[in-house]
């Protein structure tokens, strides 16, 4: 490549890493401050906010989730009590919906959780109804959603969701069959299975995070 055409290549791409830097920051505030939750939605508006029509701009959701994190850390004060508040009704949760193999999932868990967030379960069985009369019989007015979930690459789900609110703290319960316990369905983030915790695994996160804000403190 020639040095001119070589200099015009590069700058091009800084611009277009430029770009997807802006857009990324820019789906972040919006996410963080408009309650978006969904990562193309965000990513949409912010590109119409900039005036960027281009897709080769359009940052990857790692890339907006990344800068979301980094959002948080410069202007959410209230962001750590929040997702504390979250992850400890989350431990309740948990323990409440034991039968159904329950695992934390979402921003709860990554830590990108603001005051706008919901507690996001999975709970596992087979009979789907089941988790109706368990709400039933335990008095909790919650209602019927559904969402189309990745199981793997070849596999998608619509999956009965609920939705309901707790100590006033909304909670979001997906309900998938027992054998996705095996494997967990695709991230919209990054297309890999997500993460997510059992609650001995989120009791664990929790006491780190809580021991690291100590050292934090001492420093």
């Amino acid at each position: 490549m020639r040095p001119a055409r070589q200099h015009a290549h590069l700058h091009a791409q800084s611009r277009l890493r430029e770009r997807r830097e802006r857009l990324a920051s820019e789906a972040a505030r919006l996410m963080s401050e408009s309650g978006i939750a969904d990562y193309h939605q965000a990513k949409l508006k912010a590109a119409e906010r900039l005036g960027i029509h281009d897709d080769a701009s359009l940052p990857r959701n790692a890339e907006i989730e990344a800068a979301l994190r980094q959002y948080q850390r410069l202007f959410g004060r209230d962001s750590a009590g929040e997702l504390q508040r979250r992850r400890e009704a989350a431990l309740e949760a948990l323990r409440f919906f034991r039968a159904f193999e329950p695992r934390l999932v979402g921003p709860v868990l990554e830590g990108t959780a603001d005051a706008r967030s919901p507690v996001m379960l999975h709970l596992h069985v087979d009979d789907a109804e089941a988790i109706h009369r368990f709400f039933v019989e335990h008095d909790i007015p919650a209602q019927a959603r559904s969402r189309r979930l990745r199981l793997d690459r070849h596999r998608d789900i619509d999956a009965p969701v609920w939705i309901f609110s707790a100590d006033d703290l909304p909670f979001d319960v997906t309900v998938l069959p027992h054998d996705v316990l095996r494997q967990a369905p695709l991230s919209p983030v990054d297309e890999k299975p997500m993460r997510r915790a059992s609650h001995t695994q989120l009791r664990q996160i929790v006491a780190d995070a809580e021991i690291e804000g100590f050292e934090r403190g001492l420093g």
